[in-house]
């Protein structure tokens, strides 16, 4: 408890969830990275996808691409279930691995 005079808090700093919200974190973080590139026809393309936690510990698909040595184009899909996340992340890995992009490095990461 707040023990300092002219404090009116009678609840302690250091409870626990006393607000009942609940601690969403993602079961494992996904990190993906594709490149396609035909020199032929000056293709040189990057696609990433990454499952995040945002701030209120919900998960959001992060998706960047463009070409190889740009910072691309960005787009952000907000989930309210880590199940809908990587259900997407999957439906665009196969839609990109179909129109010929490599995997380059995939991680999917246990929190310890």
């Amino acid at each position: 408890m707040n023990r300092i005079i002219g404090i009116d808090s009678k609840l302690s700093l250091d409870m626990k969830n006393v607000t009942g919200d609940s601690s969403l974190m993602l079961a494992q973080p996904y990190h993906l990275y594709v490149e396609r590139v035909d020199p032929d026809r000056n293709m040189a393309r990057f696609y990433t996808l990454a499952i995040e936690p945002t701030l209120f510990g919900t998960p959001r698909l992060l998706r960047r691409w463009g070409r190889i040595g740009t910072l691309g184009r960005t787009m952000v899909h907000h989930f309210e279930r880590e199940e809908d996340a990587v259900s997407l992340f999957l439906d665009l890995l196969r839609e990109r691995r179909a129109h010929g992009y490599q995997v380059k490095r995939i991680e999917a990461l246990a929190r310890g």
